[in-house]
C-alpha cells in the first residue's frame, strides 16, 4: 500500500473537501444511529401498553441515550401512546431526510474530490508522456501508455473516492454503533460483534489473492489494449494481406487470457460477499436469541426495545462492513495501478531542460566536433567520428543510402537525442545548454514520416503557429503545391483529416507537412527526404518555391536522392555513419567517387523510366 502514499499531495491539495467529506460522513452517521434508540424507546412502550403495565423503570434508562434522544422522550414521554407513536414517526422521517440530506453532501465533497484527483492524474501523466525522449517511445507500445492514463487512472480514482468514503463511513458508524451498543447491553455487544475475528482473517486472506491477481490482470489489460491499438492502426495492411482471421485469433488468445484471470478475480471476491452476509446474519439471530432469553428470565435489565435496538444497529452495520472486501479490492488494484503509474513518473527523459537555458542566435554557425551516436535500443552505430561546420545561410545537402545516418543528423540538431562523444554547437554555445522549448521553435523540420493528426487541414498546417491566419495558412500551402488540391476537396481547408492522414495520398501528407514546416518562417529548416512520394513535375515545383523561400535560411536538405535543381553550398556523402566525401556538387563530380557513382545510377534510373 506504500505505493498509494504518492497520492497524499493530492489530498493535501483538496483537504477542504476531503476535511468536509469526513464531517459530513460522521454527521450521516450520526443521525442515522439516533434512529434505533428511537425506536427501541417505541417499541418498549408498546410492549408495556400489550402488557397492561403502567410504568417500566427500564423505558427511560437515560444513560443509553444520546442526548437528543433524551430531550424528545422529556417532550413526550408524559403523553399517549398514539401520540408518541404519532411524534417518534414524524421524528423518524426527519433524521431520515437529515440524514440523506448529510449524504448528499458527503458525495458531493469526497466523490467529486476523487474527480478532480482523476481530472489531476491524468494531466500529470500527459505532461509526463510529453516530457520523454524519443527513445522512450521506442520501446514502449502505444496501448501500454494509453491503459496507464485511462484504465490505472480510473482504479486509482476508485480508491480515492468511494474506498475510502466506505471505510470512513466504516469507521463512523462502527463507533458510534459499538459506544451506544455498550450503553445498551454490554453482554449483547459482545455477542453481535463476535463474528469480527472471523471477518478479519477472511479480509487477509481474500485481499492477499486479490492482490496478486489485480497485478496480473492490468499487465494482460495493457497488452490486450497494445493488440487492438496496432490492429486499428494497420488495418489497411491487415486486409491488404487478408489477415483478419488470423489477427481475430491472436485477439481471441489475448483476451482470453485477460477473460479467465479476470473470472478467477471475480470468483474470488464473490466468496466475500456471501461470507459477511452469514456471519451477519448469525449474528442477527445470536443477538435475538440472546436478548430473548435475558428478556425471558428477567436478566441484565435486557427490554424488547433493546433487542430491536441491537437489530436495528447490526443491520446498520451490514453495509459498513460487507463493504469491507469491496473496499480493500479497491485499494489494492489501486495500490497496484499506482505501482504502474509511480514506475512510468518516475522514469527520467535522457534529454533535459539545461539549467542555464541560453538562447543564442540560431541563425549562425553550427559545429558537429567528433560527434559518435549509438541507438541504445538496437545498438546501430548511426555516426561515427563526425565532424562539420555549417555557415549561417549556407545550404547543406546530406546523401547517402539508406541506413548510413542521415535521419540522425536532424534528430540530433533537434537534440531528440545526445550523442554519447563529440560536441554540437549553435554559435559557439553547447547544444545541451540551449533552452529546449526555443531550440525547437527556431528550427523547422519535415521528417520522413510526416505525421497528421486527425483534424482539418488548416489545423494541421497551422499546428506550432499560434497567430496562423487564413492567408498564412494559404501561403504555405501554395509553397507546398498543395494548394490547388486542397481547394478541389469539398471543404477546402475545413476538410477533416483521418487518423494518421489515412484519407490523403502520401504525396499529399508529405507537402502538408512540409506546409507546416515553411508556415513558421524558422531560422533554420531541414528536410528529411520529405519528397519522397512526390511526383518528378511537383517535386520541380516545389523546389523551385524552396529556392525562393530558403535565401535568407541555413538549410540542410536530408535525401538518398540529388537535387540538381537546388544549389548547395556544400554537399555531404555519408556510408556507414562515416562522412566519406564533402564538396560541391561540381567539385564531387570531378573526384570520380561515391557522389559520382551515386549520380550516375540516378542519371540512369531517371532515363530508363523516361
Amino acid at each position: 500500500m506504500k505505493q498509494l502514499a504518492t497520492l497524499n499531495h493530492f489530498f493535501f491539495k483538496y483537504r477542504y473537501r476531503f476535511l468536509l467529506g469526513i464531517l459530513f460522513i460522521i454527521l450521516t452517521n450520526y443521525f442515522r444511529i439516533l434512529v434505533p434508540q428511537l425506536t427501541g424507546y417505541v417499541v418498549n412502550n408498546v410492549v408495556h401498553a400489550i402488557d397492561g403495565t403502567k410504568a417500566n423503570p427500564l423505558l427511560n434508562k437515560e444513560k443509553q441515550y444520546d442526548f437528543l434522544v433524551k430531550a424528545t422522550i422529556e417532550k413526550i414521554d408524559s403523553q399517549s401512546l398514539k401520540a408518541k407513536i404519532f411524534w417518534c414517526s414524524i421524528i423518524l422521517l426527519l433524521l431520515a431526510l437529515i440524514s440523506g440530506f448529510f449524504m448528499f453532501l458527503m458525495r458531493q465533497t469526497i466523490i467529486v474530490m476523487s474527480r478532480l484527483i482523476e481530472y489531476d492524474q491524468k494531466n500529470q501523466v500527459f505532461n509526463h508522456y510529453q516530457q520523454l525522449d524519443t527513445g522512450f517511445f521506442k520501446v514502449q507500445s502505444t496501448g501500454d501508455l494509453m491503459s496507464r492514463i485511462s484504465e490505472d487512472v480510473s482504479r486509482v480514482r476508485m480508491y480515492t473516492g468511494p474506498a475510502i468514503m466506505y471505510f470512513i463511513n466504516l469507521a463512523a458508524i462502527l463507533c458510534f454503533s459499538v459506544y451506544f451498543m455498550l450503553q445498551a447491553s454490554p453482554k449483547l455487544t459482545l455477542v453481535a460483534l463476535s463474528p469480527l475475528p472471523i471477518l478479519a482473517v477472511t479480509i487477509y486472506l481474500v485481499n492477499t489473492i486479490i492482490n496478486k491477481r489485480s497485478e496480473r490482470i492490468q499487465s494482460l489489460l495493457s497488452s490486450l489494449t497494445t493488440n487492438a491499438q496496432e490492429s486499428y492502426s494497420g488495418i489497411r495492411v491487415i486486409k491488404s494481406f487478408v489477415q483478419e482471421k488470423a489477427m481475430l485469433g491472436f485477439f481471441t488468445a489475448n483476451s482470453e487470457d485477460y477473460k479467465k484471470n479476470a473470472l478467477g478475480l471475480a470468483k474470488t471476491e464473490a466468496i466475500y460477499f456471501p461470507s459477511m452476509a452469514l456471519l451477519i446474519g448469525i449474528s442477527t439471530l445470536v443477538t435475538i436469541m440472546v436478548g430473548a432469553l435475558d428478556v425471558v428470565n428477567n436478566r441484565g435489565g435486557t427490554t424488547v426495545g433493546t433487542i430491536a435496538e441491537f437489530v436495528l444497529y447490526i443491520q446498520m452495520l451490514t453495509f459498513p462492513v460487507s463493504a469491507i472486501g469491496w473496499t480493500a479490492s479497491m485499494a489494492q488494484r489501486a495500490a497496484a495501478s499506482q505501482k504502474r503509474i509511480n514506475e512510468f513518473l518516475e522514469t527520467k527523459s535522457a534529454i533535459e531542460d539545461p539549467k542555464e537555458k541560453l538562447q543564442p542566435p540560431l541563425n549562425k554557425s553550427i559545429n558537429f566536433k567528433n560527434v559518435d551516436f549509438t541507438y541504445s535500443n538496437t545498438g546501430i552505430h548511426a555516426l561515427q567520428n563526425f565532424s562539420l561546420h555549417i555557415n549561417a545561410g549556407e545550404k547543406i545537402a546530406i546523401v547517402g543510402k539508406t541506413g548510413s545516418g542521415k535521419s540522425t543528423i536532424a534528430q540530433l540538431l533537434l537534440r531528440v537525442y545526445d550523442p554519447q562523444t563529440g560536441e554540437i554547437m549553435y554559435d559557439g554555445k553547447p547544444l545541451t545548454s540551449i533552452d529546449l522549448a526555443y531550440l525547437r521553435e527556431g528550427i523547422s523540420y519535415v521528417p520522413q514520416d510526416g505525421f497528421l493528426f486527425s483534424e482539418t487541414i488548416h489545423n494541421n498546417i497551422a499546428f506550432g503557429l499560434a497567430a496562423a491566419t487564413e492567408q498564412t495558412v494559404t501561403a504555405a500551402a501554395q509553397l507546398a503545391c498543395i494548394h490547388n488540391e486542397i481547394s478541389s476537396f469539398k471543404e477546402g481547408y475545413k476538410t477533416m483529416i483521418g487518423e494518421r492522414g489515412v484519407t490523403l495520398s502520401g504525396g499529399q501528407k508529405q507537402r502538408i507537412s512540409i506546409a507546416r514546416a515553411l508556415i513558421k518562417k524558422p531560422s533554420i529548416v531541414i528536410f528529411d527526404d520529405c519528397l519522397s512520394a512526390v511526383d518528378a513535375k511537383t517535386e520541380k515545383e516545389i523546389l523551385n518555391n524552396l529556392n525562393l523561400y530558403l535565401q535568407d535560411k541555413t538549410a540542410i536538405i536530408i535525401t538518398h536522392r540529388i537535387f540538381s535543381l537546388l544549389e548547395f553550398d556544400k554537399i555531404i556523402v555519408l556510408d556507414d555513419g562515416l562522412m566519406v566525401e564533402e564538396g560541391t556538387h561540381s567539385e564531387l563530380l570531378a573526384r570520380n567517387g561515391f557522389y559520382t557513382e551515386m549520380y550516375n545510377r540516378q542519371q540512369q534510373n531517371e532515363h530508363s523510366t523516361a
